[in-house]
C-alpha cells in the first residue's frame, strides 16, 4: 500500500478535472485551495500543491500594466491568493506542479514576465478550438528533469493565449513549441530544493492519459511528494 498523501489544488472552473486526475492514484486525498473559501491556512495541511489553470494573471504583478488591453478574464484576488500559496510552498520546500495558468503565476512569483496575448505578439495561436484542445509537438531540453520524466519530444494539448516571456530568477525553460513558445519551466539548480515542474499544457485532460506528458508528469510529482 502506498503512503497516503494530501494534495492541495487551487480552485478553478474545471477543478474537478484536476481532482479526479490525482485521486485516480492510490492513497491520494485532495484539499481545494480557494480565496473564495478564505482557506489559505489549509495549505499547511497538504503534502504537495497543484496550481491549476484559469484566468489571466493581472500584468500589475509583473510590472507590465501596458499589457492590460491584451488580457481577457482577470481575477486579482485569485492572483494574490496563489502568490501567497507559492510564498508558503517555497518557504517550506513543498513539491509543486503548475499547470497552464499555474506555470504563468509561478513564473511571475519568481520575477518573470508574461506574453499577454501570443498571436498579438507574433506567434501562432495556441488557444483551444471551440469544442476541443489544440494539439502540437514540443521539444524538451536534453539536460532537463522533464526529459528524464517524459522524454525529449512529444505531443501535448494546448489551450492558452498567454505564455512565459522572461523566465523567473532561478528558473529555466525546459520545453518549447515549434514556434518558440515556452512550454515548460523548472528550477535551474535543484540541489537542496523541492520538486518544481511547470507545464503550459493540460496533462489532467489530455485525450491520451497514458501519454508520458500526462501520466509521467503526475506520477513524478506524486513520487516527489511521497519522498519529501
Amino acid at each position: 500500500m502506498k503512503k497516503k498523501i494530501v494534495i492541495g489544488i487551487t480552485d478553478c472552473s474545471k477543478y474537478n478535472n484536476y481532482e479526479q486526475w490525482v485521486k485516480d492514484e492510490e492513497g491520494v486525498q485532495v484539499i481545494k485551495l480557494s480565496y473564495k473559501d478564505n482557506n489559505l491556512v489549509d495549505v499547511e495541511k497538504r503534502d504537495g500543491v497543484i496550481l491549476s489553470g484559469g484566468e489571466d494573471v493581472h500584468p500589475r504583478f509583473y510590472n507590465k500594466l501596458e499589457y492590460l488591453p491584451y488580457c481577457d478574464e482577470i481575477d486579482e484576488r485569485r492572483d494574490e491568493f496563489e502568490l501567497k500559496v507559492l510564498e508558503y510552498t517555497e518557504s517550506k520546500q513543498i513539491p509543486l506542479l503548475g499547470i497552464c495558468r499555474g506555470l504563468q503565476v509561478a513564473n511571475v512569483f519568481f520575477g518573470g514576465t508574461l506574453v499577454p496575448d501570443i498571436p498579438a505578439f507574433g506567434r501562432f495561436n495556441h488557444s483551444k478550438f471551440p469544442e476541443k484542445d489544440r494539439y502540437h509537438t514540443i521539444q524538451v531540453d536534453a539536460n532537463s528533469d522533464l526529459k528524464k520524466i517524459a522524454g525529449d519530444i512529444g505531443e501535448i494539448n494546448s489551450a492558452h493565449h498567454q505564455s512565459a516571456e522572461l523566465v523567473g530568477k532561478g528558473l529555466v525553460s525546459n520545453a518549447i513549441s515549434p514556434d518558440g513558445i515556452i512550454e515548460g519551466i523548472e528550477r535551474k539548480n535543484k540541489t537542496g530544493k523541492s520538486f518544481l515542474q511547470l507545464v503550459q499544457w493540460h496533462p489532467e485532460r489530455m485525450t491520451d492519459l497514458q501519454n508520458p506528458f500526462s501520466k509521467n508528469i503526475k506520477l513524478s510529482f506524486l513520487e516527489a511528494v511521497r519522498n519529501s
